[in-house]
């Protein structure tokens, strides 16, 4: 069963400024959660084609999600991703009269019925409340780049 997690935030900074906050290495790893690691597989990239790896660091385990670019334009980047987790996360930048939309679309199927029992006991509110939180911290970022 497929499951969406969407949320969005205004931003005061231009959709290139966004952007540039979603596509650089350095960047990203400003705002997303310290407990998640990006890597590269090769050179960085988000042209469509490129991959990385999204790596949870809990002890022992960490858990991977293995990435590839299957959508990009300019204000958007649509990552697929095979795992624990099969789906999509989207990025996409609108434009505003004083600033951008982000929209941060998380598309997902969870094929492992003991994950899929797992992630909706433990997991789901707090995904939920780590997206919101990492969209607060790309709008700082974001705003401080401008």
């Amino acid at each position: 069963m497929t499951q969406i997690f969407e949320q969005s935030i205004e931003i005061a900074a231009s959709a290139t400024a966004v952007e540039r906050c979603i596509t650089d290495l350095h960047l990203m790893h400003r705002w997303l959660n310290p407990a998640l690691r990006c890597e590269p597989v090769g050179e960085w990239s988000t042209e469509i084609g490129s991959r990385s790896r999204f790596i949870i660091q809990i002890p022992l385990v960490k858990p991977t999600l293995e990435c590839i670019t299957i959508d990009r334009a300019p204000g958007l980047i649509v990552w697929g991703f095979e795992g624990f987790f099969q789906g999509s996360d989207r990025w996409e930048c609108q434009p505003l009269p004083q600033g951008t939309r982000l929209l941060n679309r998380f598309e997902f199927e969870i094929p492992n019925p003991i994950v899929s029992w797992g992630f909706h006991t433990f997991a789901a509110p707090w995904t939920q409340a780590d997206m919101k939180t990492q969209l607060q911290r790309l709008k700082q970022v974001a705003e401080e780049v401008k």
